[in-house]
């Protein structure tokens, strides 16, 4: 069962749920939530904590959901509301907790509202949606989809004027701006708490409020309708979180989390969490490269939170790698590396999944996922990623990586009794023969074990959710080192982040006498001296615990 602490998010593992690819339990060829029931016990195997679910609602799925054509159902490949009151029960029976996508800025252009708005000019629906009778209005916000949108306007002919939306024109925003949708948005939220959900993954909040002379991000007033929103689940659902999905520089969302920037023992009041969209390119980069020193600038460039906040890290997600927080250089080194062929970039980004990202070279895996687990933040585990999966690029748009989970060797992966929505992977490499969970958790020395392990040690050193993280400054450019500290103990985080055997030597005088215990294999170390030298091979990695007696 639950318990009932109102911080658990700050040391939760996260795992995300693409529920069309996960497990069919009708023979559809779609999974659905009955299905995602039915492997709960996986999941709890596993080691997750909080189950996110993209977006279940009925939909043309022209954006996989995230345009939303009715808030107040389920979409009928998924099943039923009542089937989702299971799932949330099922889970909560466990021990897990599930949070759910909600699209706040806009919809879908079938929503009934947009079918309404567009009708005519003086329809009572007209203003639910940002309409213009020119494109020139709000020219300094920047397109999103580059790939497929050429403006943030688009012409409806029945009417003569533009529609305004951030993404696909098939996603019209929505208007904050009147009173009406603020509270129907604000009743959409309440509609769905009371059914015992553990809150909301927010999605693209940073553009609700447009202003002329603005890039229409950030603005005041979409911190203002945040904050009331939060203040609805203290008030109503209290222990649920508000996780914000704004993809950002650090020193941008930390308006995000509210409170005090000057006392952070004042508690934010605006998201529980957020997403730390820029240091994962950084990782990446870092691996290629083998030089952490983009890791420790964006690491130093972010911000200290409110106590009672926590961000979110991850490695992969149903999106694109997103390039948009590097710079133009960077970006093009990225897709050099990275994403050789043309067919593997998409918009500002890398349609790729982990496995492959990473060259399917499971030091490079474990490396980055030593990284994930110890930085500060809870770390969220894209489904499939946690045995390996592999991506098909030439399915459209993102879809490449959303493909059916690989449950079996079977024909189907044990994914569906039917043909699957999208072809499931089947190559020589990566193909569900080979990467499959059943092989996986048959074979003690196989990646989703690694995973586990990982999971069940962070869990077991609270520290690596609470404590403070400071990196070690060395000269060895190839060594990520960073010590985690809270009042009952320390841990130091070492990892090599290059191809070649490396030698480093950290200053550690306040930890004289120490003698370093690995708690992932249990292994004693040297006693630390003044400085203390390590040898680690090529992408190795260490969590020590420091907290013994000097």
């Amino acid at each position: 069962m639950l318990k009932n602490n109102p911080l658990w998010y700050k040391n939760a593992i996260f795992y995300e749920v693409h529920l069309r690819s996960f497990c069919d339990s009708n023979g559809d060829g779609k999974g659905d939530l009955p299905g995602l029931t039915t492997k709960l016990d996986y999941l709890k195997e596993l080691g997750v904590d909080c189950i996110w679910l993209l977006p279940m609602f009925p939909s043309p799925l022209n954006d996989d959901g995230y345009d939303i054509a009715d808030y107040d159902n389920i979409h009928p490949d998924y099943g039923t509301v009542e089937d989702f009151k299971t799932l949330v029960a099922e889970a909560h029976a466990r021990g897990m907790r599930i949070v759910a996508d909600l699209v706040l800025n806009h919809t879908s252009d079938q929503h009934a509202w947009f079918v309404e708005s567009r009708k005519s000019k003086d329809n009572p629906y007209r203003d639910y949606y940002v309409w213009s009778d020119t494109d020139q209005k709000y020219t300094d916000a920047r397109i999103i989809f580059v790939d497929t949108e050429p403006s943030n306007w688009t012409l409806d002919e029945a009417t003569g004027e533009y529609y305004w939306h951030r993404f696909y024109a098939s996603q019209p925003d929505l208007n904050y701006d009147n009173p009406e949708v603020a509270d129907k948005m604000i009743d959409i939220l309440k509609y769905w708490m009371d059914m015992g959900i553990d809150g909301f993954r927010a999605d693209a909040v940073p553009y609700l409020f447009e202003r002329e002379g603005t890039n229409c991000e950030n603005l005041p007033e979409t911190h203002a309708y945040l904050k009331r929103v939060r203040r609805v689940l203290d008030q109503d659902y209290p222990g649920t979180i508000l996780l914000g999905e704004a993809n950002q520089w650090p020193w941008d969302l930390r308006p995000y989390f509210g409170g005090d920037e000057a006392d952070l023992t004042a508690p934010g009041d605006e998201f529980h969490m957020a997403f730390h969209f820029p240091v994962m390119p950084r990782i990446y980069k870092a691996l290629k490269l083998g030089d952490t020193t983009d890791i420790l600038d964006i690491m130093d460039r972010t911000p200290s939170i409110p106590d009672n906040c926590q961000w979110c890290v991850f490695l992969r997600n149903h999106d694109e790698v997103t390039l948009e927080m590097v710079t133009e250089e960077d970006r093009q080194l990225m897709w050099k590396l990275y994403a050789p062929e043309d067919r593997m970039r998409l918009n500002l980004g890398i349609r790729r999944r982990l496995a492959p990202l990473l060259d399917n070279d499971r030091r490079k895996i474990e490396v980055a996922n030593a990284i994930l687990f110890s930085l500060p933040g809870a770390p969220i585990v894209y489904y499939g990623d946690e045995i390996g999966m592999g991506d098909n690029i030439w399915l459209f748009d993102r879809n490449g990586v959303r493909t059916p989970m690989q449950w079996t060797a079977e024909p189907g992966t044990g994914f569906s009794s039917a043909e699957p929505w999208a072809p499931v992977i089947d190559d020589d490499t990566y193909g569900y023969q080979k990467i499959n969970v059943a092989a996986q958790q048959a074979d003690p020395e196989s990646l989703f074990h690694t995973m586990k392990h990982f999971i069940a040690t962070r869990k077991a050193h609270p520290i690596l959710g609470w404590g403070r993280c400071d990196f070690l400054r060395v000269e060895n450019k190839a060594v990520l080192a960073y010590l985690r500290r809270t009042g009952e103990g320390q841990m130091l985080i070492v990892c090599n982040l290059s191809d070649q055997p490396q030698e480093v030597t950290l200053s550690l005088p306040e930890f004289r006498g120490v003698t370093p215990q690995d708690v992932l294999t249990g292994q004693a170390h040297n006693i630390i001296s003044d400085e203390y030298t390590l040898s680690l091979g090529a992408y190795q990695y260490y969590w020590f615990d420091l907290s013994g007696t000097t």
